[in-house]
């Protein structure tokens, strides 16, 4: 018999000719299954002793099937408690093996590399291996990767990968770096800024984080180290870091979502407009778009007109609420 099984295979057959004869000597039933006499009579004395024959005598014995679910019942339900005692036990050994194990490999969830070649390669080849989504903190003055240096985004956004990147507003003011993030959204970036970011930060497909490890007035101190992080509730945590944050921050647009709605804008007024309320001031503004102050200021107060206000303020209330941004 297999274990595991309530009835071998010869004890279900005789059991079912029983049930079709309602009741059978073992001579009767020999010769229905094609059994030889001696192993007729061990069946049945199993079946019996499983409960699920009644004898009776008659000038002879006479076998009667009896209800299965009487007779099996009672060792359904012990095997059915058997198996969850089973199961919790496993369920704690497991728990056990997995405390264990990320104790005696947490090292592996975190690599730190060094220097700001290593860096640079490691951050190209996550990019060129994303699959999925990219998500940024773009702080000012880069450890490793100028924005201009990173034409990898470009080969990971033809795939379809999604990026989302978070600029520090110090950084928009830096020469040349406007132009390279309107480089981006034009290809497919979703960009924001934000006054200030809390750390350097690039997470790949949910399941790598680059995060450097060198404090912004320790730069210039050796050689600039990141830890590479796994999988983890040190992971989870940095996307909740990411999430919050995007949530607060400033769109940077360069085109309509809903034309219809911006109707009279064009894209370096859109641009202007998602710089002015990102806080960059008119100078910056000015510089990054070639561009000067006095320009900066006709455009506005042309957007203002089109908003219907006379203030900076009642402007960026207006982009919001109209959905401009």
């Amino acid at each position: 018999m297999q274990e595991g099984l309530l009835l071998d295979a010869r004890e279900e057959q005789a059991y079912r000719l029983l049930v079709g004869l309602s009741a059978a000597r073992p001579s009767e039933l020999a010769e229905v299954a094609d059994l030889p006499q001696q192993e007729a009579d061990e069946v049945l004395q199993r079946l019996q002793a499983k409960g699920l024959v009644a004898v009776q005598q008659s000038d002879g014995p006479i076998f009667r099937p009896l209800p299965p679910d009487v007779a099996l019942g009672t060792t359904l339900l012990r095997r059915q408690e058997s198996l969850e005692a089973a199961r919790k036990t496993v369920a704690a050994l497991s728990e056990e093996f997995r405390a264990s194990a990320s104790r005696r490999d947490a090292h592996h969830l975190v690599e730190v590399i060094v220097g700001a070649d290593a860096l640079r390669e490691r951050l190209r080849d996550l990019q060129e291996s994303a699959r999925e989504e990219i998500l940024w903190f773009c702080r000012a003055n880069p450890l490793a990767m100028q924005g201009a240096e990173n034409t990898e985004e470009y080969g990971a956004l033809t795939r379809g990968v999604r990026y989302r990147a978070i600029y520090e507003r110090a950084l928009l003011e830096t020469p040349g770096e406007l132009d390279t993030i309107a480089e981006g959204v034009s290809w497919g970036e979703e960009a924001r800024t934000l006054p200030t970011l809390p750390v350097r930060l690039a997470i790949v497909d949910r399941a790598t984080a680059v995060c450097p490890l060198v404090r912004d007035d320790e730069l210039g101190i050796g050689e600039p180290t990141a830890a590479i992080i796994g999988r983890g509730q040190l992971l989870d945590a940095l996307l909740a870091l990411f999430e919050s944050h995007w949530e607060m921050a400033t769109p940077v647009r360069l085109h309509a979502e809903n034309p219809g709605e911006i109707e009279g804008l064009d894209d370096n007024e859109r641009f202007l407009l998602s710089l002015l309320v990102a806080g960059v001031p008119d100078k910056s503004i000015a510089s990054q778009l070639g561009i000067s102050r006095r320009t900066v200021q006709r455009r506005l107060d042309r957007m203002m007109a089109l908003a219907g206000v006379d203030t900076r303020t009642g402007l960026a209330f207006q982009a919001a609420k109209r959905g401009w941004l």
